[in-house]
């Protein structure tokens, strides 16, 4: 499977990057190992979690998906060598803290170290942007993690286009590492990147992984109807808002695009997004082996130039 650098870093990925929420969530021990072991078999062996995930789960308090992965790592010798670490850190950990000072990045990383049992985290990422502390603060923190052997490269989630720039000029300024990555909201229903933060991204040579890929499942066809909204419990909370004529016009797109290709309209939906210039990964969950076999089939489609126009032309 081919790979993609990740900005500077050195660090290449897969096409298509496993989100680990789901971890310990809607999929339980037993499952997530064997997803797992399916991603490695399969050449997706880059996992992107969070300290965070999944502290909304009544009796979770955070780091359960950590945990879950490193659990796995223990129990398969050799396989750290084989996969690509990806955490963050700044999101509030109930009761304990959040933000991006420098005390409390020192303590998530080492409480993210211990739950995933690992020595180094290969993309350690600020979650979300913290105001309250001067970005050469932060990435100081950061570079400090990165001089310990702690840290392989850093990157940055949820930041606006000026925001990025600044912290990036920072790092230019101080000699700081830098964001190698960034992780926004992206997929053909959520164009907004593409104005601003994209082309930024391209320019400075900033990898781009998206997460909510698939619109919380809208495109993967799921949700055609009012009716189909309550097919799960996400359906009314998060996929209502794409119910529009905009909606409806992406999915016939995405329907003829997926009959073209003998593909799913899911897979049609990453591949588009593999296909646009400046995109480095999506990120995508799966809590079943046939759904994971339908990503890994997104990972390996390539769409022909006229297939991506005439999605664009619908997501408009």
């Amino acid at each position: 499977m081919r790979k993609r650098a990740l900005g500077r870093s050195g660090i290449e990925v897969p096409p298509l990057i496993f989100g680990g929420n789901v971890f310990g969530w809607t999929a339980d021990r037993a499952m997530s190992f064997r997803l797992l072991d399916a991603c490695v078999e399969a050449g997706l062996n880059a996992i992107d979690t969070a300290d965070v995930y999944s502290y909304w789960v009544p009796g979770h308090s955070g780091g359960e998906s950590e945990t879950l992965i490193g659990e796995w790592l223990k129990a398969r010798p050799g396989m750290r060598e084989r996969v690509l670490i990806l955490t963050k850190c700044g999101m509030e950990m109930p009761g304990r803290g959040k933000g991006l000072s420098p005390a409390w990045i020192a303590r998530a990383a080492e409480d993210s170290l211990r739950r995933l049992g690992v020595e180094r985290i290969d993309l350690y990422q600020a979650h979300r942007d913290d105001e309250t502390v001067p970005v050469e603060e932060t990435l100081g923190a950061f570079a400090r993690l990165i001089e310990q052997g702690k840290v392989r490269a850093i990157g940055a989630s949820n930041y606006a286009a000026p925001r990025l720039r600044a912290a990036l000029e920072a790092s230019a300024r101080h000699g700081l590492p830098r964001y190698e990555s960034l992780q926004p909201h992206h997929n053909l229903m959520e164009r907004a990147i593409e104005a601003d933060l994209l082309p930024l991204c391209r320019e400075q040579e900033v990898g781009v992984i998206p997460y909510f890929s698939l619109a919380s499942g809208f495109l993967t066809g799921k949700y055609r109807s009012e009716s189909d909204l309550d097919k799960s419990p996400r359906g009314r909370r998060s996929v209502a808002q794409y119910m529009t004529p905009r909606g409806m016009r992406v999915l016939a797109a995405l329907d003829e695009a997926a009959a073209r290709h003998r593909a799913t309209p899911a897979q049609v939906a990453l591949a588009w997004q593999m296909a646009k210039p400046g995109i480095t990964a999506p990120i995508a969950s799966a809590t079943t082996p046939e759904q994971l076999a339908e990503l890994v089939g997104a990972a390996r489609l390539a769409l022909d130039a006229e297939t991506v126009a005439a999605l664009d032309a619908a997501s408009a």
